[in-house]
């Protein structure tokens, strides 16, 4: 009898914990679940402890309150130009109502899936394939918009709609990157135009400050240059008057001068001066004795000869009273620096003289010479 007692008691008190157990439910947060009674909607349990009856409510399974992410791979959609792209899409939703979304649609998930590719089909057909490779936001923004609107009836909110990735057929990835390529290059052959333009302009504005600043410097040199000579002039000026030089000595400088006219390479005409027989008067006055007429105009004639022109022949007024004799008169001219040549020949050499013809210092030439004056 204790026995059978004690195994009544053990079999009762099992039934009334599991009685206890079934009737009692712990609901996480964020979860609900849909309790039927008699096959029944009865009500929704909340998060925390809950009661039912055991044996007659039955409790369905666990829906998640939170905010799920479904991603929907490779739906081919026909662009407003004809071509076909796979579209890669993630949707972001959450339950908002368990009792809908338990007894107005058999899986949700899966109506979401393909209630957003036919609204795929529906945007990007009314597009071509440039705006839907740039109109990412738009597509994004019609998407959940028509979605959110389907999907309130079965207490789903669909919060965002990503396109994860448009890809377009081989050959448009080909043209579309050769396509790209070029827009590079051309930007690349633009900047570059740039930069030397920009260069050239810069080398140009600094050869242009360089020949500024050496005008400027040869301007200055020029102006330094012309008073250094201008006080060199007035230092051999001032000298001379200081000394006060005898005509003489005057002279004698205006004969060696003389030579330096004759010895450009472009002289090909010269005309001396009225004054070098003054000159030559005063040389040979200089070295003292007597001349005659002869001498003068030898002297004049060699004057000539040397600088490459005929002098005209000195008269015997013209000559002075002192003047050396003829034999003095090449000694007075080497003195000064100029050689007394004989008769020129067509190459320009002085040659000997010839019997019977006219010197330069002869009565016959003077007489000639007087005949043309």
């Amino acid at each position: 009898m204790v026995i059978a007692e004690i195994i009544i008691a053990a079999v009762v008190a099992l039934i009334v914990l599991l009685t206890v157990m079934r009737s009692v439910r712990i609901i996480p947060q964020a979860r609900a679940r849909n309790v039927e009674r008699f096959g029944r909607y009865r009500k929704t349990l909340e998060p925390g402890m809950n009661f039912i009856i055991p044996f007659v409510d039955r409790v369905k399974s666990q829906i998640d309150l939170r905010e799920q992410v479904v991603s929907f791979k490779g739906a081919p959609v026909i662009t407003e130009d004809n071509l076909v792209v796979l579209i890669d899409t993630v949707l972001f939703f959450q339950v908002t109502d368990p009792k809908a979304a338990d007894y107005e649609i058999v899986n949700y998930i899966q109506a979401i899936e393909q209630l957003t590719a036919t609204m795929l089909r529906s945007v990007i057909g009314s597009m071509d394939l440039e705006q839907t490779l740039t109109s990412r936001d738009k597509i994004n923004t019609l998407l959940r918009g028509v979605l959110d609107d389907a999907s309130g009836k079965w207490g789903i909110r669909v919060t965002r709609v990503e396109i994860k990735a448009i890809d377009p057929p081989k050959s448009v990835k080909d043209a579309m990157e050769k396509q790209m390529r070029a827009e590079r290059e051309k930007r690349a052959a633009i900047l570059t135009a740039e930069g030397t333009r920009q260069s050239a302009i810069l080398t140009a504005d600094g050869e242009k400050q360089s020949a500024i600043l050496r005008a400027e410097g040869d301007k200055q040199a020029a102006i330094l240059r012309a008073e250094g000579q201008a006080q060199a002039i007035g230092h051999v000026f001032q000298s001379i008057h200081r000394n006060d030089p005898d005509p003489k000595l005057l002279a004698y400088q205006y004969l060696q001068t003389l030579p330096q006219l004759a010895q450009g390479a472009g002289n090909t005409f010269w005309v001396i001066p009225s004054e070098v027989t003054t000159a030559l008067k005063a040389v040979t006055s200089a070295f003292g004795g007597k001349q005659d007429e002869e001498s003068a105009a030898g002297i004049s004639q060699a004057a000539g000869a040397a600088a490459g022109t005929a002098l005209p022949p000195v008269s015997q007024s013209e000559a002075p009273a002192g003047a050396v004799g003829s034999e003095a008169a090449p000694a007075a001219l080497a003195a000064a620096g100029i050689a007394v040549p004989g008769p020129l020949t067509s190459n320009g050499a002085a040659a000997a003289p010839v019997p019977g013809e006219a010197t330069p210092g002869s009565g016959q030439e003077r007489d000639q010479d007087s005949d043309q004056h």
